[in-house]
């Protein structure tokens, strides 16, 4: 069956009644799922008592989302990414029912698509949810774990920020002390000496302000500027070499970072895959 089946690569495909797709409140449950195949299959009689057919779709489902294409054509009407579908059910009275809940990429509002398949729609489900899970493996193989970790190398950077600021603060205050233990060493009435202050171990006290002025050459003429490196050292395959402490989030375009946090984000939600009753009335059994 799909939920005990192993195989790394999955390539499912379907054609199944298209009922449509309705905007809802929560990423899952029951009742949430319950009211819009309600209400989609309420638009379905509307448009059958019109004379409008139910349009037939081809539906495939892999590792990369679920598709939902029009027969014909071989044009993508929907296309759900797995990391963006959170429940997915099928109705338990009527077999042929299953919908799912998924996060338009575009206004990020949660719908539900409602679909009447001609086999059992539990098959279909529990691929939806096999397919995520293979998703779910492919996505921390392929680079999913380093979201992490850049997190953390961010973490460690804002962490040396804080530290160098500490470190200069306590340095001023350093230099604070110093100044004032000179002063109280100084005995009253005596001039001050025109020799440079000295602190306690005879050192002329460390000044962060004080820059460093270059002493002029024999002939009179200021010395030349200290050489600067040509080019910056690259290892043998012409790349710069890596530093984790300068390599973070924002050496990455920043839309592919959010991709990264969002698909993260949408796989640690994970899929729930019920089965449930969708009718109550008999009557809405068919479509």
């Amino acid at each position: 069956s799909a939920r005990t089946a192993s195989r790394q690569k999955l390539d499912h495909k379907d054609w199944v009644k298209f009922l449509g797709h309705t905007e809802v409140d929560q990423p899952k449950g029951t009742e949430v799922v319950r009211d819009a195949v309600r209400k989609l299959k309420f638009q379905k009689h509307i448009k059958k008592s019109e004379g409008q057919k139910i349009p037939k779709m081809e539906l495939q489902i892999s590792i990369y989302g679920v598709k939902i294409l029009d027969p014909k054509s071989k044009e993508v009407q929907h296309n759900c990414q797995l990391h963006r579908i959170s429940f997915c059910a099928d109705d338990k009275t009527d077999k042929r029912i299953f919908t799912f809940i998924c996060k338009d990429s575009e206004s990020n509002k949660h719908l539900c698509y409602v679909f009447d398949s001609e086999k059992c729609a539990e098959e279909i489900t529990l691929t939806i949810g096999q397919a995520f899970d293979l998703a779910y493996k492919k996505f921390l193989e392929s680079g999913g774990k380093d979201v992490e970790t850049r997190k953390q190398i961010g973490g460690l950077q804002k962490r040396i920020q804080d530290l160098e600021a500490e470190n200069s603060e306590l340095k001023k205050q350093l230099q604070v002390l110093e100044e004032q233990l000179m002063i109280a060493q100084v005995p009253p009435g005596n001039s001050i000496s025109s020799k440079t202050p000295t602190d306690i171990f005879d050192m002329v006290p460390f000044s962060p302000m004080t820059p460093l002025v270059p002493l002029p050459a024999s002939n009179g003429s200021a010395p030349p500027p200290p050489a600067r490196p040509t080019e910056i050292r690259r290892d043998l395959f012409g790349a710069e070499p890596f530093d984790p402490f300068t390599c973070g989030a924002a050496d990455f375009p920043p839309d592919i970072q959010s991709k990264l946090d969002e698909m993260q984000e949408g796989f640690k939600m994970g899929l729930t895959v019920e089965g449930t009753v969708f009718s109550l009335d008999p009557l809405e059994g068919h479509c």
